[in-house]
């Protein structure tokens, strides 16, 4: 029997479909050789019967069993420590930090005592992979974790407070081999107050500490990550690093879709159906309880939405840009290349002067037509990632003097992409 754990907090109710979406990749990958699976679903007061019962559904169709435990019963298991840990840190209420990222922290004393190993995956994954390949032994040490590898993350960069973690020995928690026999009989690692010791000391001695924006938010997401290496970075074997990939990583390397658990952090997913790893999710989705009518009506009612907005913003534009351009005519400024694009986009008139941007002495030979026109003309800038600065330090006013062109490209090279996240997020 193979132990799998997930953890699950739910506030909205749309949670649930990623984590059976993993359970399912699981279920559809497992060989004739591999016994059967439970999945163990740590979870707290947020899970609906709904959710519950295609859980329960999944499991069945499957013929395999799944285990449900509220860690916010406070006669059972870990009410008391999760409102400590809530309370030392506030965010962990918040989108900045679910709770569920720290239910793993729970596995050892939720588990039955017989069981003396199991997975832990967090939700946002796919297993393309038979799970068994996991499931390696791994003597008296207490975890099997995958090393952070990727030359260009920060997050290999990280030590923990008192240094146990060196940059090439950091792992992701995102899955991890529990030995549960040797992790039971360390209880100080699991004793409240010497967790939230080690919390307080991450928070405030971690080099990736920030105060403020989105460098504190990225902090708080890596915070329990932080705490297992520094409990135990010295307790662990390393997994094949070639087994886990972050789909942000893969993508960008072009490698092809393999026989590997993909975790689809940082918002990795999206609608695109052309894209390899969004159709290997989406696939997955597709055969899970929580695929339904409904579905489908939540994603045609936030495309009209998304779109609505974009055309009421397209609409402000306009005015804006009428009145703006009052009683001026337009130049344009711009690469040789861009002209016959730009020509189509405006639909520049022959009168109409397109300034070229040519050699040295271009942003001179701009400055000066933008002096001759001062207060007649607007000028559009349309070149990606122009330094608009040098117009501000020069005298220039954006939007009475000039405007930059490339936002009003209509092209489809030019238009940003829909983030599609929220919609996968809310089906």
């Amino acid at each position: 029997m193979i132990h799998v754990c997930f953890g699950l907090n739910d506030p909205s109710g749309f949670n649930s479909k990623f984590v059976g979406t993993a359970m399912l990749s699981i279920f559809e990958n497992i060989s004739k050789l591999t016994p059967s699976v439970t999945v163990h679903i740590l979870h707290d007061n947020t899970l609906t019967p709904d959710n519950r019962d295609k859980f329960n559904n999944l499991a069945g169709r499957y013929n395999q069993l799944v285990k449900f435990y509220n860690v916010e019963d406070a006669e059972k298991f870990c009410a008391s420590k999760i409102e400590e840990m809530s309370n030392l840190f506030p965010k962990i209420n918040k989108n900045a930090l679910n709770k569920n990222l720290f239910y793993k922290f729970f596995v050892p004393q939720v588990l039955p005592a017989n069981i003396d190993k199991a997975i832990f995956f967090d939700g946002k994954i796919v297993v393309n992979m038979d799970v068994s390949r996991l499931c390696l032994e791994l003597g008296d040490k207490m975890l099997g974790l995958f090393p952070v590898t990727d030359t260009t993350s920060n997050v290999q960069n990280n030590k923990t407070a008192d240094g146990s973690a060196k940059p090439d020995d950091y792992f992701n928690s995102t899955v991890m081999l529990m030995n549960l026999n040797v992790l039971r009989t360390q209880k100080e690692y699991f004793n409240s107050s010497l967790l939230l010791i080690n919390l307080k000391l991450s928070r405030t001695q971690s080099p990736t500490t920030a105060k403020t924006g989105d460098n504190e938010q990225k902090y708080f997401e890596l915070l329990e990550q932080t705490v297992w290496n520094q409990c135990f970075a010295q307790q662990v074997v390393k997994l094949s690093e070639q087994l886990n990939k972050f789909v942000g990583w893969a993508r960008r390397d072009k490698e092809p879709v393999a026989k590997n658990i993909y975790n689809y952090a940082a918002n990795a997913l999206q609608l695109d159906t052309t894209e390899p790893f969004n159709r290997l999710w989406l696939d997955y989705f597709a055969k899970t309880p929580w695929f339904t009518l409904e579905t489908i009506g939540r994603l045609y009612n936030g495309f009209r939405q998304s779109y609505a907005q974009i055309n009421d913003t397209m609409k402000l534009s306009v005015r804006n840009i009428s009145a703006i351009m009052s009683g001026k005519t337009r130049v344009f400024f711009t690469l040789s290349n861009n002209v016959e694009m730009i020509k189509k986009n405006f639909s520049v008139r022959d009168d109409e002067e397109i300034i070229l941007a040519q050699g040295q002495d271009a942003i001179k030979t701009l400055l000066d037509a933008m002096r001759k026109g001062a207060r007649k003309k607007m000028f559009f800038i349309v070149i990606p990632q122009f330094p608009f600065a040098i117009l501000n330090n020069a005298g220039f006013v954006f939007g009475r003097d000039f405007l930059n062109g490339w936002e009003f490209l209509s092209t489809s090279d030019s238009l940003p992409a829909l983030n599609s996240y929220p919609l996968v997020q809310a089906m």
